[in-house]
């Protein structure tokens, strides 16, 4: 067994799956004959085995095992952190993937999302591949995630996938954290990454050909499809929430995020302005036969027309409302003004230029283009000042 040193110099024991890979990789360097497992690894794999379904601490044979460390207080505790839950978790189903594995299932940066797709290559479709992803996604605790990794690692045997269980210890650790959001996002990117497992990219979710050419799901949706109210709904459960986070909108994301990224659950500003356009749009073509993307249509421009087909309209209350949206300070106040603007615009049967509202989250507040925000506030205003006929935003 071996000490891992990190560039802070500080001393570490590795965890018990990095251990059993280490002394995999040295014994298929042994020369000669072949090398059986050393006795440590197997009684190993056995106690992590008896451990399944026991809780936490509940398996004597696993204790020393465990790498997170507990004081003496904690044991005495009936509640033990999360990081020691997580570990517990991560070893009982490394042991229940390694168990008759020919090779090391512990494979450095191979996350779930990642592992899960591998499955839609012969051994799963992929709308079932979607939805065991998505039942693990959407647990309501640590518990329930387990037991649906239990369901997972069968199969990710059988197809000889493995999954990089220290990361997976992290992302159970941060489960009910802070950072639940990052996981989320990572699992979802990961799933869904272009550049991964070319063969399994046909078909991302059952989205038709046209969605999955790259282009935004606004300017591919068809509200006369039956499946096109649940897909809107999955967008407007988006609303509010970080990109990323929400299972259900993972097919309709279409920015270009390199895998390095992905992996990580990177929330670039590319993603958080696309997130924020579908939440509005799934909103804007709830209940409209015609489409809500209409090209050339700016805030400024729904706004005037807004007052042109609605000769009741209060103008100054119209005024008010784009004037708070031009003043917003941020990406994220220019989202809130969009949604209350958004159902007017609906009920009026107005469309906006969800593409150029995409460019505008994206730029609205970005250091690198510091002049962008007057540039966008001003052509909107002057759209909405505009008599002749709206041009291009």
């Amino acid at each position: 067994m071996s000490i891992a040193t990190t560039t802070g110099g500080r001393r570490y024991r590795p965890f018990f799956w990095e251990e059993f890979t280490e002394a995999a990789a040295v014994r298929s360097q042994e020369k000669g004959r072949r090398q059986s497992a050393p006795v440590w690894a197997e009684r190993g794999l056995r106690a992590l085995r008896d451990g399944l379904g026991c809780e936490p601490g509940g398996a004597p044979a696993m204790r020393h095992l465990h790498r997170v460390e507990l004081t003496d207080g904690q044991h005495a505790e009936q509640h033990l952190p999360g990081s020691y839950r997580a570990e517990h978790a991560a070893l009982t189903l490394f042991g229940l993937h390694q168990q008759a594995a020919a090779a090391p299932v512990h494979r450095s940066g191979v996350g779930l999302g990642t592992a899960v797709r591998g499955l839609r290559v012969g051994l799963l479709s992929a709308s079932s591949a979607d939805r065991r992803l998505m039942a693990a996604a959407t647990a309501q605790d640590l518990d329930e995630l387990v037991q649906h990794l239990r369901g997972l690692i069968p199969l990710l045997r059988r197809a000889d996938t493995g999954l990089d269980y220290t990361r997976l210890f992290r992302d159970l650790r941060d489960w009910l954290t802070l950072d639940n959001g990052r996981v989320l996002r990572a699992w979802g990117l990961q799933y869904t990454d272009p550049n991964a497992n070319g063969s399994a990219d046909a078909a991302v979710q059952d989205t038709s050909s046209k969605e999955a050419d790259g282009r935004p799901f606004w300017a591919v949706c068809d509200p006369q499809l039956a499946e096109s109210g649940a897909r809107l709904a999955a967008l407007r459960a988006g609303s509010g929430l970080q990109a990323g986070t929400v299972p259900a909108m993972w097919p309709f994301y279409r920015t270009r995020i390199g895998s390095q990224l992905r992996n990580k659950g990177a929330l670039t500003r590319d993603l958080m302005a696309e997130h924020a356009a579908l939440t509005l749009f799934g909103v804007h073509q709830q209940g409209r036969n015609t489409i809500m993307h209409t090209s050339d249509v700016s805030p400024g421009t729904a706004c005037r027309l807004l007052l042109a087909k609605d000769s009741g309209a209060d103008r100054t209350a119209i005024e008010r409302r784009l004037g708070a949206l031009l003043t917003s300070l941020d990406a994220g106040e220019l989202g809130q003004h969009l949604r209350g603007l958004v159902p007017l615009l609906r009920r009026a049967g107005i469309g906006l230029d969800y593409d150029g509202l995409r460019r505008a989250l994206r730029h609205w507040d970005d250091p690198q283009r510091p002049d962008e925000q007057s540039r966008i506030r001003a052509r909107w205003d002057r759209d909405f000042h505009r008599d002749s006929t709206p041009q291009r935003t």
